[in-house]
C-alpha cells in the first residue's frame, strides 16, 4: 500500500500551507477581538489573492475555474486549511457555499449557473442551505414541515428552517421543501433555489451558539417563509429529488468537515505541544516534564494519525468506487474524527490552563464553534446506528447463505 502522497499534490499542499500560515494567521487575534464583520475587507483582500495565485476553489472542476481536485486531494488540502477559522472562507471552498456549488454545477440548469453559480465561484457573493427545521429532528431528515405549492408557474414557499449557516448576508438559498406530501416518503421534498430578496423570505434571527451571536458568513441565520413566491424554473434538479441531492451533497462534504477538523486537530497540537516545552511551572521545570502531558501528547499524536489514515481512506474509496460504496467509511469517519478533535482540543486548552479558556489564543474558539460537529450533518448516534445495522446485515446475510 502507497502512502506517498504525489510531487504535484505535496507542491501544492506547500503553497497552501505557506499561504496560511503568512497571510492568514497573524491576522487570528484581530478576527477573534473583531468578528467576521468588521474583518471582512481584509478578509476579500486575502480571497482575492488567494484567486491571483490560482488557489481558489480548489474542489471545483477545472472548466469551472477550479483546481479539479479528487476527494482525496481536496481533503488533504482541507487539512492545511482547516488549521486556521478562516482559511476555508478566504479559499472560497467554505460550506455551505461549496456544497452549493457542487450541486449547482451537477443538477443546476444554463439559467441557475449563470445567475447563481458563476458569481458564487468568484466569490461575488454566498448562499445559505435551508434544510433542518426547529420543529423537526435533524436525525429524520425526511420529515419536515416546510411546504412548496405549485400555483400558475410558481411554488408558494411556507415554513421555517434553521441553523442555515451564512443566512446573515447571503444572496439566494437553496431551501428543502415538500412538494408532493404523498409520496412515499424519501421522495416528498425538492431543492428549490430562493434570492433571499424575494418578498415573505426574511432571516427572522441569528441563532446565538455557546455564547456567541456571530455575522454574515460566521453565524447561523433562522429563515422564515411566509407565502414566499418563487418560478418554478427554480426548482434544482427532478421535483421530489431533494433528498437523493442532499445525500449526494453531504457525502463529499463530510469528508471536507473531517479533513478540516484534522487541520483544527494538528493546529491544537502544535499549540499543545510548543506551550508545554516553554510554558515553566517551576524554575528549569517545563509542563513538557510532567506525565500527564506527555501522556496526552502521545494520545493525541496516535488518535489524530488514525483518524487521518480513516478519513483518506474513506476520500480514496469514494474517488474509485462511489460514495454510496463509501456509506459505512463515511459513517465511521464522521463520529470518529469529530470526538478526536474535540478530545484533543480539550488536552490543549488544559495544558493552557487559565490562558486555554480565553480568547488570546484559537482554541476557545475552535471548541465553542467545532462541538456541534457531534450534531450536524448526522448526530454521532444516528451514524453509528445506521453504520451498526449494514454491517450487521452483511453478517445476517452470510447466516442464512
Amino acid at each position: 500500500m502507497d502512502f506517498s502522497i504525489p510531487q504535484a499534490t505535496q507542491e501544492l499542499l506547500d503553497r497552501v500551507r505557506e499561504f496560511v500560515q503568512d497571510e492568514l494567521i497573524p491576522l487570528e487575534s484581530v478576527y477573534l477581538q473583531k468578528g467576521f464583520g468588521q474583518m471582512l475587507p481584509v478578509l476579500d483582500a486575502k480571497r482575492a489573492k488567494a484567486r491571483e495565485l490560482g488557489l481558489s476553489i480548489p474542489q471545483i472542476p477545472k472548466e469551472y475555474g477550479g483546481l479539479g481536485l479528487s476527494v482525496l486531494d481536496h481533503g488533504l488540502v482541507s487539512a492545511e486549511l482547516g488549521r486556521t477559522p478562516i482559511g476555508h472562507y478566504v479559499f472560497n471552498c467554505q460550506a455551505p457555499d461549496a456544497g452549493n456549488m457542487e450541486i449547482l454545477i451537477q443538477y443546476g440548469t444554463d439559467e441557475q449557473k449563470d445567475k447563481y453559480l458563476k458569481p458564487l465561484l468568484a466569490g461575488e457573493i454566498r448562499s445559505c442551505f435551508g434544510m433542518t427545521e426547529p420543529e423537526h429532528p435533524g436525525s429524520n431528515p425526511v420529515w419536515m414541515g416546510t411546504t412548496a405549492v405549485k400555483d400558475g408557474d410558481d411554488y408558494v414557499i411556507n415554513g421555517r428552517k434553521w441553523w442555515a449557516t451564512g443566512a446573515d448576508g447571503a444572496a439566494f438559498a437553496i431551501v428543502m421543501a415538500v412538494t408532493d406530501p404523498n409520496a412515499p416518503a424519501h421522495f416528498r421534498a425538492s431543492q428549490i433555489i430562493v434570492p433571499m430578496d424575494t418578498p415573505g423570505v426574511t432571516v427572522s434571527a441569528i441563532t446565538p451558539f455557546m455564547g456567541h451571536r456571530g455575522e454574515g458568513w460566521a453565524s447561523h441565520g433562522e429563515l422564515t417563509f411566509e407565502n414566499c413566491r418563487v418560478p418554478q424554473r427554480n426548482l434544482l434538479g427532478p421535483e421530489g429529488a431533494g433528498f437523493l441531492i442532499a445525500q449526494e451533497r453531504l457525502g463529499p462534504g463530510r469528508i471536507h468537515h473531517c479533513m478540516r477538523w484534522i487541520g483544527i486537530c494538528e493546529r491544537a497540537f502544535d499549540l499543545m505541544c510548543e506551550y508545554a516545552v516553554k510554558r515553566q511551572v517551576a524554575p528549569d521545570r517545563p509542563l513538557a516534564s510532567r506525565q500527564f502531558v506527555q501522556g496526552w501528547v502521545a494520545e493525541s499524536r496516535a488518535e489524530i494519525d488514525a483518524a487521518r489514515l480513516m478519513v483518506l481512506h474513506a476520500a480514496w474509496t469514494i474517488d474509485h468506487v462511489g460514495p454510496k460504496a463509501a456509506r459505512d467509511n463515511i459513517s465511521l469517519i464522521k463520529f470518529t474524527v469529530a470526538n478526536t478533535m474535540m478530545r484533543v482540543l480539550d488536552r490543549a486548552i488544559q495544558v493552557y490552563g487559565g490562558l486555554g479558556v480565553s480568547d488570546y489564543t484559537p482554541l476557545a474558539l475552535f471548541f465553542r464553534t467545532e462541538r456541534a460537529g457531534r450534531i450536524y450533518d448526522g448526530a454521532d448516534e444516528v451514524h453509528k446506528i445506521s453504520a451498526a445495522r449494514r454491517i450487521l446485515r452483511r453478517y445476517e446475510d452470510v447466516s442464512r447463505a
